[in-house]
């Protein structure tokens, strides 16, 4: 047994590369398409037979640079997240997660480690409304093109710009921006989750178009209509617009009724049915109430001129209650179970007078299934809510139309599940994970959020005045700091740092059980020369043999990276210990055993062993710095390890 470089190209220096995943599931469903370990698309084409559809006149929804988007998709990323501790809350034991960076590259990078593993997406894209940014990526080198626009080099590119509809391609570029990211943000929703995408009018119908592609007709749920304004501008002549939209699909429709928002008034209702069979009930005694106060009742036929009802035997009444169970026969529109159950949470059973028309009083309903129309009849806000609340939070008019939280938490809720993991990739002023922490502190939940958001520099404004601009200006310095660049991601972390600040001081006992920190991530080129995907650090890389790590990058730099790249969760516990000197990072209570440190001997390589025979793990992984110990140490250390059980063992 020996130690194998981990070298460009392999698995393990890149995102998921999912051309290559979907191949071997191919291989899998039809073996007999594999020639030579390849596929044979002429069998292919025989097996699947009458289903290929190879006519030229057939309903399909393209645009120019489609093809492209979506070979951007299956494209693998080589880059990595560099956590940002100082700009972290909480580092040690949160699992929030807040990243900076162009969303197409981190959804690459996420889906070794959270593929089907996100239970609600929420996103608001840009609107293509002209003025809003479009992504335009350079799928030739997107890192690069980041780099570039965040201002880490220098270039005269732009890959952010607005898209104005003097453009030729003016929807086609919005496509080409929202298409890769949905195919990638598929891949990471649990079979039943769901997918929440603000829109208007201006990019409506071909979002409908494009989510039924992504994600499948018959996994389409519903287009919400919310009511964003009460006051809307007089933009138009022809309509007003109160309206925006939330496009709704699942990744796998299942049959699972959706809850909107429950009933809390008291309601009663009768318990019979004129076109039911006639059925008995027992209601058990010491429950049901009555108006009659005290005496016995006497067994016999009672009823209305609409129903009739029996009496089965004697009953006593005392105090407004029936002492004995109550046996009627009637047409009851409920079954003994169900009046079981219906007791058993808390209705209330009346039979208030001697005529028997029994009734029942439900201090809370199940939820209803939520209307298609979002407004303030299910307690949600608008955007002059959203916006006087985040001027109340942040000490200042920043964003011009954010999204309510109300609204947030309201789509959230379309599952019954207090433990998801959500995200958004557009993450804009950090509604999203303002919304989770509040949504926890009210149920008792244990949500998570991934928030993505580019870096993007705050524009002031056209058509403000002087005056404005300047009010503007100065509150976003006086929120981030002068000695930070106006990026909204800045302002984004501000926000959900308020937020915490908030609810600890309004609700300090309930606080003390949640998760209200988060780690933060940033964007960049992999860490390692050797992984880079750009040919520039490659052709350096072949000078500097010495050393295969950056020079600006730490250890935690490349511990975070290879944890993207062996597809393990960026919260797992991660502890640290000194072997004979050495720093070693063990992750996932030994699941992963890592050392970057130069002049190692097989002493360390004891240590790790120990360290696992300790912990105990059902599999053990040991990653070392390939230069970190000379020929000798590594064939020693890699017989100690094999002797404790370990025989997966890399260098990088």
């Amino acid at each position: 047994m020996s130690i194998e470089k981990i070298n460009q190209g392999d698995q393990l220096t890149q995102s998921m590369d999912l051309v290559y995943e979907n191949i071997q599931r191919l291989k899998e469903l039809f073996p007999e398409i594999v020639t030579e370990g390849k596929i044979d698309f002429a069998v292919l084409q025989e097996v699947l037979g009458n289903e290929l559809e190879e006519g030229e006149e057939y309903y399909r929804f393209t645009w120019a640079g489609k093809t492209q988007a979506r070979r951007e998709a299956h494209k693998p990323s080589t880059g990595t997240l560099r956590p940002a501790k100082d700009e972290s809350v909480n580092w040690d034991t949160t699992e929030n997660l807040y990243i900076e960076g162009d969303n197409l590259e981190v959804l690459k990078l996420l889906q070794k480690s959270y593929a089907g593993k996100i239970k609600v997406i929420s996103i608001d894209p840009p609107y293509n409304t002209g003025k809003d940014f479009v992504y335009k990526d350079n799928y030739k080198d997107n890192l690069k093109n980041y780099q570039q626009i965040t201002g880490q080099i220098d270039s005269e590119g732009k890959k952010v710009t607005s898209n104005t509809e003097t453009d030729g391609r003016y929807h086609s570029n919005w496509l080409n921006m929202i298409y890769p990211r949905l195919i990638l943000a598929r891949n990471l929703l649990r079979e039943d989750g769901l997918i929440f995408i603000n829109i208007d009018d201006n990019e409506l119908e071909n979002l409908i178009k494009i989510g039924k592609e992504v994600f499948g007709s018959e996994n389409f749920i519903d287009v919400f209509s919310w009511a964003k304004t009460e006051t809307p501008a007089n933009l138009s002549k022809k309509s007003k617009k109160i309206i925006e939209y939330v496009i709704c699909f699942q990744k796998k429709k299942d049959d699972l009724k959706f809850t909107g928002i429950k009933k809390e008034s008291q309601s009663s209702n009768g318990l019979l049915n004129q076109t039911n069979k006639i059925s008995e009930l027992i209601f058990p005694s010491d429950i049901v109430l009555t108006s009659i106060q005290n005496g016995v009742i006497a067994k016999g036929m009672y009823g209305t001129d609409s129903y009739d009802v029996e009496l089965i035997e004697d009953t006593e009444v005392k105090d407004g209650v029936f002492v004995k169970q109550v046996k009627l026969k009637a047409k009851f529109k409920w079954s003994q179970s169900y009046l079981d159950n219906e007791i058993n949470n808390g209705t209330i059973i009346k039979i208030p007078t001697i005529r028997f028309s029994p009734s029942y009083e439900k201090l809370e309903y199940d939820a209803e299934v939520p209307p298609n129309l979002i407004n303030s009849k299910v307690n949600v806000g608008t955007n002059e809510n959203a916006g006087s609340d985040l001027v109340d939070l942040m000490g200042a008019k920043v964003f011009d139309f954010p999204k309510p939280v109300s609204l947030l938490k309201y789509l959230i809720q379309f599952i019954d599940d207090k433990n998801a993991l959500i995200l958004d990739f557009f993450s804009g002023s950090g509604t999203l994970a303002n919304s989770v922490m509040e949504l926890n502190l009210e149920d008792g939940g244990s949500r998570k959020f991934i928030c993505v958001q580019l870096p993007e520099k705050i524009e002031i404004v056209s058509g403000m005045t002087d005056d404005e601009k300047k009010t503007k200006q100065n509150a976003i310095d006086f929120l981030i700091g002068l000695n930070k660049p106006t990026k909204l991601s800045e302002i984004g972390k501000e926000r959900i740092r308020r937020a915490r600040i908030n609810i600890i001081l309004e609700n300090k006992e309930k606080a003390k059980d949640l998760d209200l920190g988060f780690k933060v991530f940033k964007l960049d080129s992999s860490n390692v020369k050797g992984w880079d995907g750009n040919p520039d650090e490659l052709d350096n890389s072949l000078f500097d043999a010495q050393d295969n790590i950056k020079t600006d990058r730490t250890e935690e730099d490349v511990l975070f990276e290879i944890l993207l790249k062996y597809g393990l969760d960026l919260t797992l516990p991660i502890e640290e210990k000194l072997i004979e000197g050495k720093k070693v990072f063990n992750v996932g209570v030994g699941a992963l055993f890592i050392c970057l440190a130069d002049g190692i001997t097989s002493k360390v390589a004891e240590g790790v062993g120990a360290w696992k025979q300790e912990l105990q793990p059902e599999a053990c992984r040991v990653i070392f710095k390939d230069t970190g110990f000379t020929d000798v140490e590594k064939t020693n250390s890699v017989q100690i390890l094999k002797r404790f059980g370990i025989t997966e063992v890399k260098s990088i």
